[in-house]
């Protein structure tokens, strides 16, 4: 998606300047022409027997002549692009930003990914760690494993899980509007910056939730005196001070939550929608991509496995998005049951979002084990256990046959079952997480892990 982005915007750039092309010592330089730009575009691969090499395949189609030329970001020269596939093998640790450049008489436009090497080579997707078949985020090729946090559980024994298990974290409630921007003109990011900063100093990725949702709007918004001109560029203020406070610390973002109402399928009429109109949330996004081109940002909602109308109402939002290039995934929300929803009802949720090109997130995942709401439980009995491990590796499975470029995360919403919101939002017993009470995993972990392997 990254690609796509670089490329429009140097695309525009250059039919608005006229000049000579040339290529000088690495440097390419603008020329006015009436062909058309032909947008680079490449894919990668990592060998089968080297870990450190990878595969270029220059993918780019066009009409008329152009030149191809590939920066492998290791402070060489340009190197022309041949038929064929072109390995280059990384032996250093580090990142590198690959770099295809196509130039035509009408300009050039350049492709990049960014690529990192730890002691096991080429990571897939980016993602890094050694591979450690014992835990979560070991287990996972190509993708993360997050939880949900707060800046209260980042010390003692939740540091030792999260160290060992997680490299994706999302703030549960401490990066919502009402908490971040609780009076106007008024911000407060300590929670925020605690978690940022835990993961920044940890290696420890950052997803950002959210920025936009109708359940964490403030009073003050909910009621804002001014007009609606007023209202939007307070929003766009909003989004852009965020995401420019967090840029290169976060690395994704939900910009709009659940925007979709239950029973109808229609848009809530959120004071969002009241205020700046039916596309507020294609101005939000766009905010939000102006505010950081580099951040992934996503749509995320719930009920989408389980609500064949809620998931086309919700792939509507994402078509129109998509269309413009403001979105790069999407979270499907997974508050489910052992017992439900089926396999093949999540499979349609990844089959949609694969079909668009797009990330998959299973955001938000926790598994009841009392969904009939008897008040009478006290423990988790054996049985319940069983089929909740079985259903959480079978999340894990329908995950890992996703491909590679479409992988982003799962995340767990929480550590232990007595800290879930589900408690209380249900209010009776329930055991929905990976690790009991006492920081001790339950076979719903060893599930996962089987799922994940």
């Amino acid at each position: 998606m990254k690609n796509l982005k670089i490329t429009k915007l140097l695309a525009l750039f250059v039919l608005l300047v006229i000049a000579s092309c040339s290529i000088d010592d690495g440097e390419v330089i603008f020329n006015g022409g009436s062909q058309t730009l032909v947008q680079a575009s490449f894919t990668y691969t990592i060998s089968d027997t080297n870990p450190n090499l990878i595969l270029l395949n220059n993918t780019t189609q066009g009409q008329g002549a152009f030149t191809s030329e590939w920066d492998f970001g290791n402070g060489e020269a340009y190197v022309m692009d041949e038929p064929g596939l072109e390995e280059v093998s990384f032996s250093q640790q580090g990142q590198y930003e690959i770099r295809l450049i196509v130039t035509n008489s009408a300009g050039f436009t350049v492709a990049s990914e960014i690529i990192r090497v730890d002691e096991n080579g080429v990571c897939p997707n980016s993602i890094c760690g050694s591979v450690d078949p014992s835990s979560l985020k070991g287990s996972a090729v190509g993708f993360s494993i997050g939880t949900a946090v707060r800046d209260s559980r980042l010390s003692g024994q939740y540091n030792e899980v999260l160290q060992r298990d997680f490299n994706n974290l999302t703030s549960e409630f401490q990066m919502k509007m009402d908490v971040m921007y609780p009076a106007q003109d008024n911000y407060n990011f300590g929670p925020a910056d605690a978690i940022v900063n835990y993961g920044v100093n940890n290696g420890i990725d950052i997803h950002g939730h959210a920025l936009i949702w109708h359940n964490s709007t403030p009073n003050w918004v909910e009621n804002f005196s001014g007009t609606d001109a007023e209202f939007e560029a307070m929003i766009e203020d909003y989004i852009t001070t965020v995401l420019e406070r967090y840029k290169g610390k976060v690395r994704s973002w939900d910009v709009v939550n659940e925007a979709i109402e239950d029973g109808s399928n229609e848009l809530r009429n959120s004071v969002f929608r009241q205020r700046m109109g039916d596309d507020y949330i294609q101005k939000c996004y766009q905010f939000a991509r102006n505010a950081d081109p580099d951040v992934l940002l996503f749509y995320n909602d719930y009920n989408m496995a389980s609500d064949s109308g809620k998931r086309a109402a919700m792939f509507d939002i994402v078509d129109t998005l998509n269309a413009l290039d403001l979105i790069d995934g999407i979270g499907a929300q997974l508050h489910i049951s052992y017992n439900g929803p089926s396999r093949s009802d999540i499979q349609a949720v990844v089959n949609g979002t694969v079909s668009r090109n797009l990330l998959m997130h299973f955001a938000e995942l926790d598994i009841r084990t009392n969904p009939e709401g008897d008040n009478n439980v006290t423990a988790l009995s054996s049985e319940r256990a069983i089929a909740q491990s079985d259903k959480y590796k079978e999340l894990a499975e329908i995950y890992n046959a996703i491909p590679l470029a479409n992988k982003f995360a799962l995340t767990v919403w929480g550590l232990k079952d007595n800290e879930s919101w589900l408690l209380d939002f249900w209010g009776v017993p329930d055991f929905p997480l990976l690790y009991d009470a006492n920081f001790d995993t339950k076979p719903a972990y060893q599930g996962f892990l089987e799922g994940l392997q």
